[in-house]
């Protein structure tokens, strides 16, 4: 059938096959050119990357296998689709990986499973040792790529499921948003979380499950001596900081910072080398921005100001930088401990977006935007590109008017 997309709320309840295989192939292009005849000293050998099927993830698994050349081992919970209904983003996106890594010679391997659950562990170290086990190299991971974004998490050990939520804390907050359909700014208002709420938050999204994981491979011998691991957050302009920073996010955050204090002194108890970071990366489209009051604003006001000075970037670019200026430099390469960081430890490739004079321009630009200028006076347009293109709308040299299964890519 036709796929045209289907949004309610901000939220795209559909996805287009062929888009967003095209999607990838378009990042994996930009990979392979940039790293063309480029050579890092002491690349990875595996990867492994929990949540990897979209934004950070999946551009954290293409940089590792296009452009470093390391096997992958992929985690994450999709949708698959069937003859009736299109399946999540994320399905086609790991279908499209797993074909052109076969194509391109990569040893990959991609696991649909509930990454929180130990099934999930489990799986994954028997998967590095079968992709080791062919490919004739070490069953040892040496980069670990922490990136899921899941609303709900059931413990492991107690099976009870926590939900989180997007709410300030202490206080109620109001803010302005626009609807991407019809463009209409409207004012958003959320209660305060309760005690309850906060927790659960913190249990979905905070650092528990990456330490269990850690520890998972590392009780199996998994990990490299070296191995680095690091998660991807987001920390934004103090505009942002009562619905996020400083919001249930913002708690479940700060525990991801908490937990990578706590992985890091394993590592050193250990000796190797092996380090772990939390990564404070840029502003983005992504589901969950697409709802959170203010932030679709600010984002597009953001992007206007980063695209005329000629410095915006997008996920591939974003964690391409990762990689190449932080990760893997000459330095960093062969010791990871001389990474660039901030003064809580944290890896800053946020650093172009919160420059002064992009966060004085961006502000100004959000005071300016009416419902009757905001597609002159911000990047609205660019928001909604890329909200589409994130479920495989709107990608150039895609033919939307065929007849398209639901079940290929």
């Amino acid at each position: 059938m036709v796929i045209k997309p289907m949004i309610r709320g901000n939220i795209c309840i559909n996805s287009h096959p062929a888009g967003c295989a095209r999607a990838v192939r378009n990042e994996i292009a930009y990979v392979k050119q940039l790293f063309h005849g480029n050579k890092c000293e002491k690349p990875p050998r595996m990867v492994l990357v929990i949540g990897c099927s979209t934004g950070y993830g999946l551009a954290s698994r293409i940089v590792s296998g296009f452009g470093y050349g390391a096997a992958t081992v992929g985690v994450s919970f999709e949708k698959p689709a069937s003859e009736a209904r299109a399946g999540t983003p994320g399905w086609y996106n790991n279908l499209c990986f797993d074909a052109e890594a076969a194509a391109a010679g990569l040893p990959a391997k991609t696991l649909n499973i509930d990454a929180f659950s130990n099934e999930a562990k489990s799986a994954v170290i028997e998967a590095i040792k079968d992709i080791a086990l062919t490919q004739g190299i070490q069953a040892q991971i040496d980069l670990v790529v922490y990136s899921l974004a899941s609303p709900v998490r059931t413990d492991p050990a107690t099976g009870v499921m926590y939900r989180s939520v997007i709410k300030p804390i202490g206080a109620p907050y109001s803010g302005r948003t626009f609807d991407l359909a019809s463009g209409k700014i409207g004012v958003v208002s959320v209660e305060p979380a309760n005690d309850e709420e906060i927790a659960s938050t913190v249990k979905v999204m905070g650092g528990e499950d990456w330490e269990l994981w850690m520890d998972a491979l590392d009780a199996a011998g998994v990990l490299s001596p070296p191995c680095r691991a690091v998660a991807y957050t987001y920390l934004g302009p103090e505009l942002s900081w009562s619905i996020y920073k400083n919001g249930t996010i913002g708690r479940a955050k700060e525990d991801l910072e908490r937990a990578a204090r706590d992985i890091n002194r394993k590592f050193a108890a250990k000796g190797g080398g092996g380090c772990a970071w939390v990564s404070v990366n840029k502003a983005l489209v992504t589901r969950a921005s697409a709802v959170i009051p203010i932030i679709p604003l600010y984002i597009a006001s953001l992007f206007k100001v980063m695209k005329a000075k000629g410095i915006h970037e997008g996920c591939i670019e974003q964690i391409t930088r990762l990689y190449r200026e932080r990760l893997y430099t000459a330095e960093t390469a062969v010791d990871a401990l001389k990474t660039p960081v901030d003064g809580k430890g944290r890896i800053r490739i946020d650093d172009l977006e919160m420059r002064e004079d992009v966060q004085e321009a961006a502000a100004a630009t959000l005071d300016r935007i009416t419902e009757e200028n905001i597609y002159a006076e911000s990047d609205a347009e660019g928001f909604r590109h890329d909200f589409l293109e994130a479920h495989g709308f709107d990608v150039t040299g895609v033919d939307y008017a065929l007849d398209t299964p639901f079940d290929k890519i």
